[in-house]
């Protein structure tokens, strides 16, 4: 580790992050609507961008600081089973093929802006609609946490902040002017922010990824002695648990754990509302339809991201914290004016999901508590004062979260909430296919996976602590598997007894304001009214 500031890397950080400052406030007056004080236009860009703007907005959204930290970390730790974010992205794109056009139809017909505005008119259930926004929330705000945290891994290996014994402030200033220039463009710009920055955030990585998988390799003598050396640490015995560190490949052992895990992850992640936040601001359900096609690209990205994991190994990195690893690796084999360009990939890598996380949580507040239950008469006007509010207020809580907290724990409760936000899985995806399924069931199922998933995680060790581990024993099986993807199976067979046994009493069903024909429906169709509220938007069917 090199001893103080890298001045050079500094400097480029800061030509990086001082244009997307300016970028991000001038977002607001790109494409400006004539009235901007909706939700349709601050929180979903006008429900107007193209394919390819959609496709760097679903990819910054998607590809986080976090991904470009975590993934190469966790293989540095382990090993192979640090790949399995490789192959949950593989199997996403087709899943989310089947339906992610079927919402975007119904929720621009019907004017929804959130998950729990769709499950809200299609099951009549504000209950339903308060769970899933819940439990939204509560998934979200760790996961911007980490993205903070991405930043923080940065300024720390540049040496910006002081040591350990620097003043507080001193120390987390350099962060705090980040998340201020963040909230500031978000509640100016809105939707529009990101989606612009998203352009210089991914062309930044793509470049750092492809000089990083040709030179780092040639510094270290090639892939034979770069899988060499990692073999040969990996096997090297954990003096606290007597177990090998980890496995080039993974073992017999470890195969339900590695695909309940993948499996359970590519369920889970369009069900988080920063993915529907960006695939609802498409102009048609045509661009949704090509976006699954290409967005494949980003998983041979991460691929090539997750051999970096092995390639800090080769390379002798030594980091107490493993978040740390690959900003370290970057620090010692790139020179310091591409180190700055590595970095600033990574710091902008944070700033645009963490804006579009934060705009998410607060139109799921706005939509389904406040106006729900608070105001229900609340106008457009207000909803969008309310929600620019509590985008801030999000982001408070999630910096708080990192100043406050160990950095293992942020980690941890951001696992936590890919085990909470699979469990609307039945609601979301279900809804969308069929409305057989009782709102009572569905609400049950969700509580019975909500309170399974929590005392399991909890109940579980981690690699760095006592609680909120991810995988456990399958109950009936005998296999370890993923804490989510057991949760989610009880859920749903919950919500499957629970709906028979309701309907054959008869127990009364909420209102479907949706029709057959708005799942199908595209932006030219007669009667598609993105712009009115959902309330007023379409009429009531039932099927």
């Amino acid at each position: 580790m090199k001893d103080g500031v890298n001045g050079v890397a500094l400097g480029v950080f800061i030509f990086f992050f001082l244009a997307v400052t300016v970028i991000g406030f001038l977002a607001a007056r790109w494409r400006a609507a004539e009235n901007a004080n909706n939700l349709d236009e601050w929180g979903l860009g006008g429900r107007s961008f193209g394919t390819w703007i959609t496709w760097f907005l679903l990819g910054g959204d998607l590809y986080t600081a976090y991904t470009f930290v975590a993934v190469p970390a966790a293989i540095y730790a382990a090993g192979a089973s640090g790949f399995f974010a490789v192959p949950y992205t593989i199997l996403v794109y087709p899943l989310i093929f089947t339906f992610l056009p079927r919402l975007w139809s119904v929720s621009h017909k019907h004017g929804y802006v959130t998950t729990s505005d769709f499950v809200r008119g299609r099951f009549g259930s504000k209950g339903l609609s308060l769970a899933v926004a819940i439990t939204g929330i509560l998934a979200t705000m760790p996961y911007i946490a980490l993205q903070l945290v991405g930043i923080q891994a940065v300024l720390d290996v540049m040496g910006v902040g002081g040591g350990e014994n620097t003043n507080w402030f001193i120390k987390d200033l350099p962060l705090l002017i980040a998340f201020g220039v963040l909230a500031a463009y978000t509640y100016s710009s809105g939707l529009r922010a990101p989606a612009l920055i998203a352009f210089v955030k991914d062309t930044l990585i793509y470049i750092v990824i492809a000089v990083a998988i040709i030179y780092i390799p040639m510094k270290l003598g090639g892939f034979d002695d770069i899988f060499a050396k990692a073999g040969e640490a990996f096997s090297q015995k954990n003096p606290a648990t007597g177990q090998p560190r980890g496995a080039l490949a993974s073992g017999e052992k470890q195969q339900w754990a590695y695909a309940t895990l993948a499996l359970g992850s590519a369920l889970a992640l369009f069900m988080y509302p920063h993915s529907i936040t960006a695939t609802l601001s498409s102009r048609s359900r045509e661009v949704i339809r090509r976006n699954t096609t290409i967005l494949p690209l980003y998983s041979l990205m991460l691929g090539l991201l997750g051999l970096l994991g092995f390639m800090a190994i080769a390379a002798d990195v030594k980091v107490t914290n493993g978040q740390l690893a690959i900003p370290q690796l970057f620090e010692n084999l790139f020179p310091d004016w591409f180190t700055g360009v590595a970095f600033a990939a990574i710091g902008i890598g944070a700033l645009v999901p963490a804006a579009i996380m934060s705009i998410a949580a607060a139109n799921l507040f706005t939509r389904n508590i406040y106006k729900d239950f608070l105001r229900p008469n609340a106008t457009p006007e207000e909803e969008t004062k309310i929600s620019k509010l509590v985008s801030l207020l999000v982001k408070v809580g999630a910096l708080i979260f990192v100043l406050g907290m160990d950095k293992t724990v942020a980690i941890n409760f951001q696992l936590l909430g890919g085990v909470w936000i699979l469990q609307t899985f039945p609601a979301l995806v279900g809804g969308l296919f069929t409305r057989w399924f009782h709102r009572w069931a569905l609400l049950a199922g969700w509580a019975v996976g909500m309170i399974y998933g929590t005392w399991k995680a909890y109940d579980t060790p981690s690699a760095t602590q006592k609680h909120f581990g991810n995988t456990a024993d399958i109950p009936g099986i005998g296999e370890i598997g993923y804490i989510g993807f057991t949760a989610f199976v009880l859920n749903v067979a919950v919500v499957v007894v629970l709906t028979l046994v309701l309907r054959a009493v008869k127990a009364p069903d909420g209102i479907d304001e949706t029709s057959p024909a708005d799942y199908t429906a595209d932006a030219g169709d007669p009667g598609v009214q993105a712009e009115l509220p959902p309330a007023t938007a379409g009429a009531p069917g039932g099927h």
